[in-house]
């Protein structure tokens, strides 16, 4: 028989035992399933941290007290923030970090909003313009009533059109509102990278601030590549000023990429198992199910033999039976990948961060295409070579 021939006929037997082949490959399915499904939301949660991280700026860092310090006299004085540049070398600038929880009003609508300091475009994220324009120095040096609002604020409020010029009211305050941002990436960080309304940190201290101290702060660094030095001599500099017994810690960039690629190496792992594990199952299915068929064809196989079928042509039959039957689950495996992956990067990831990542499709489905070549030929190997050394003479005997 030509191979064409071999293949219909391991269809057929298949087809006749449809309800036991799809059951067999079900394991093969769900792990090569799990395999195209993490290559194509790594590479989706992947893009979408380095677009968080490239609203960033890489020249900033927050400083606040670590969780073993005494919080109260750990808080940074206003007043030592405006001798830091000065003091701690490559800092050129010092702001609180902190934000607060508000009630704001806009014409006559009111909402709660996350509202704080922002310094000028030095400190600011690469988040693009909407409307407007961001704070300026002259903002800050003059202590001016004036706001930056993100999308998300824009939205809350209800806003249509170009809202600059008009106000929002923030406790007995009017501010100005000057800008509105765009798309905001950074907006999911921790530490307030991003708020929903921004004032000059001149300002919100000013007004806002109680006392002269703030648990939060964030520095502005003249050369980014000497992070690591310029947060430890920012550390000890404010441990001298408080004393030695209190320890502070720092959010950068780096720490913030750090911590999502430990995340993110947790869930490929276990992700990476489960697939392992249910195409472990699935090969040794698949050895089962074909050691059973020999059993039931035992006498065909004798027949086959006493009419002439070599020993390659029975283990080739057989062969092809498995690569047909964990074809059957690869494919359906593919296509609920691919379905999947592509769903959830599109509808959560996509959404969610605003970063289209390019998704590698063909590694994903060559990976996984081998993983289901490498489980049929381990456990689909024996089953046919055990059919292919049968004795014709015994096995026309079995009953």
């Amino acid at each position: 028989m030509n191979p064409t021939q071999y293949l219909l006929e391991a269809v057929s037997v298949l087809a006749a035992n449809r309800i036991r082949s799809i059951l067999t490959v079900l394991g093969l399915i769900i792990g090569v399933t799990a395999v195209i499904a993490i290559q194509v939301l790594g590479a989706g949660m992947a893009g979408a941290v380095g677009g968080i991280l490239g609203a960033i700026s890489e020249r900033t860092f927050v400083v606040f007290p670590s969780q073993q310090a005494n919080f109260g006299r750990a808080t940074i004085r206003l007043a030592d923030l405006q001798r830091a540049k000065d003091e701690i070398p490559n800092i050129v600038g010092a702001m609180p970090a902190a934000g607060q929880r508000v009630v704001a009003s806009y014409a006559h609508a009111q909402r709660r909003i996350t509202f704080g300091p922002a310094a000028d475009e030095r400190f600011a994220t690469s988040t693009p313009l909407r409307y407007g324009r961001k704070l300026s120095e002259d903002d800050i040096a003059q202590e001016r009533s004036v706001c930056v609002l993100s999308d998300q604020a824009y939205a809350k409020f209800g806003m249509v059109g170009d809202p600059t010029g008009s106000s929002i009211r923030v406790g007995d305050r009017r501010f100005t509102i000057v800008g509105v941002l765009g798309s905001d990436k950074a907006g999911i960080l921790p530490l307030n990278f991003n708020l929903g309304v921004t004032i000059p940190y001149t300002t919100f201290e000013r007004f806002f601030v109680r006392g002269d101290s703030v648990p939060f702060a964030r520095f502005l660094m003249d050369d980014p590549s000497k992070t690591e030095q310029t947060e430890a001599d920012t550390v000890n500099w404010l441990r001298n000023l408080k004393g030695a017994h209190i320890d502070y810690q720092t959010f950068d960039r780096k720490a913030f990429s750090k911590g999502v690629d430990g995340v993110f190496t947790v869930i490929t792992f276990v992700v990476a198992l489960i697939g392992a594990v249910s195409l472990l199952v699935a090969g040794i299915g698949i050895l089962n199910i074909m050691l059973v068929s020999v059993a039931e064809r035992t006498r065909e196989i004798g027949l086959r033999k006493a009419i002439g079928a070599t020993r390659f042509q029975v283990l080739l039959q057989f062969f092809i039976e498995a690569l047909a039957l964990s074809g059957f689950g690869c494919l359906v495996g593919l296509v609920l990948g691919v379905t999947i992956g592509a769903l959830v990067n599109d509808l959560v990831i996509v959404k969610f961060s605003g970063v289209v990542a390019p998704i590698p499709w063909l590694r994903s489905i060559l990976i996984a295409t081998i993983f289901t070549t490498v489980v049929t030929v381990a456990f689909g190997t024996y089953p046919a070579w055990r059919a292919a050394t049968l004795d014709p003479i015994e096995a026309l005997r079995y009953e």
